[in-house]
């Protein structure tokens, strides 16, 4: 197995990395909407912390050989399910193919934002990490 880390993403905040390579894989941790430039929370609506989260994964993923388009199953944490129309909106500007997924209400997310998303994604390129 091999780390990924990564600028482009934010650094993992407890003792876990942004991803992992295993085999022909690429596992990304939980992105929440840090903008890695500034340490901040994107915005304060579910279309910018998606779309924040979902530039997050894919930082992550390129850091590893893998791409947007390369995913074959993500996980979506979403703090109110109400916000599930606005967040597929985002989300499916960004991965496109149909990959399994799954999307669930949780009670709190890390620093109290209103979305995480991982994935997992196949190897396309040489990973830079």
């Amino acid at each position: 197995m091999k780390r990924i880390a990564t600028d482009n993403a934010p650094a993992a905040i407890g003792p876990y990395s942004q991803g992992m390579i295993t085999g022909n894989l690429v596992y990304t941790s939980g992105q929440i909407p840090v903008d890695p430039k500034t340490g901040t929370i994107a915005g304060d609506t579910i279309e910018a912390q998606a779309e924040q989260s979902l530039k997050n994964v894919k930082a992550v993923l390129e850091a590893g050989g893998a791409d947007m388009d390369s995913i074959v199953k993500t996980t979506c944490f979403l703090a109110d399910m109400a916000d599930f129309a606005a967040f597929n909106t985002i989300y499916e500007t960004y991965i496109k193919g149909a990959p399994a997924r799954s999307c669930v209400a949780v009670k709190t997310l890390p620093k109290n934002v209103l979305v995480e998303i991982e994935a997992i994604a196949e190897i396309v390129k040489r990973p830079i990490a």
